[in-house]
């Protein structure tokens, strides 16, 4: 019941205000519960970006790791290949070596033979003998005559027919650099059989 004694004019303004305030009171309350859905799905969907971040920080470490261990084992072998050349090349330089030395060998017999084989590879009856300075001094004569016993012909060490139409380099390092390939094979067997059939640059060039 209405107070008679109160101001109807203050009574209709209080009404106004209170439902003013509870008007006031439930914006709020939505706002509140908006700002809380807001604040939820933008948590939510920062959540869901960082996972998906992760998810592809760790596919990228896992393909850059199973491209590294893909890598492993070519550097490995690159790096063998590289140890056994060093190996068959420290074998030919020390061949090499005592071959101009003269070492380890009968230096006479050893040109007999290789003139002797070079003249059982080439046409013709007169052949033209090569010798370094120091060795034709020495050896020219019974050299000649041993190889003519081995093969029935004059022979050289450096050989070429009378008339220079043909040519066979059949000294110690010519010899060596064209045996070389087979005789890298059968050391490279014995070193790495897996790599024994690897060809290399004397080879292709063979």
């Amino acid at each position: 019941m209405t107070d008679p004694d109160r101001d109807p004019q203050k009574v209709l303004t209080d009404e106004i205000l209170a439902d003013a305030e509870r008007q006031a009171e439930r914006i709020r309350t939505r706002a509140r519960r908006d700002a809380t859905q807001i604040t939820d799905k933008a948590q939510a969907q920062a959540d869901a970006e960082r996972d998906d971040r992760l998810a592809g920080a760790r596919d990228e470490a896992d393909r850059r790791r199973q491209l590294t261990l893909a890598t492993v084992p070519v550097e490995v072998a690159r790096m063998r290949a590289a140890r056994i050349e060093d190996i068959l090349q420290s074998i030919r330089d020390e061949a090499s070596r005592q071959l101009t030395a003269r070492q380890g060998f009968d230096y006479r017999e050893t040109l007999t033979v290789l003139a002797a084989d070079a003249v059982s590879r080439v046409e013709g009856e007169a052949f033209v003998l090569e010798l370094a300075a120091a060795d034709a001094e020495t050896l020219v004569a019974d050299l000649a005559e041993a190889v003519r016993r081995r093969v029935g012909r004059d022979g050289v060490d450096i050989i070429r027919d009378t008339e220079g139409r043909q040519f066979w380099d059949n000294s110690l390092q010519g010899r060596l650099a064209r045996l070389w390939p087979m005789l890298r094979r059968e050391i490279a067997a014995h070193v790495a059989p897996e790599d024994a059939e690897t060809p290399t640059p004397d080879e292709k060039e063979s």
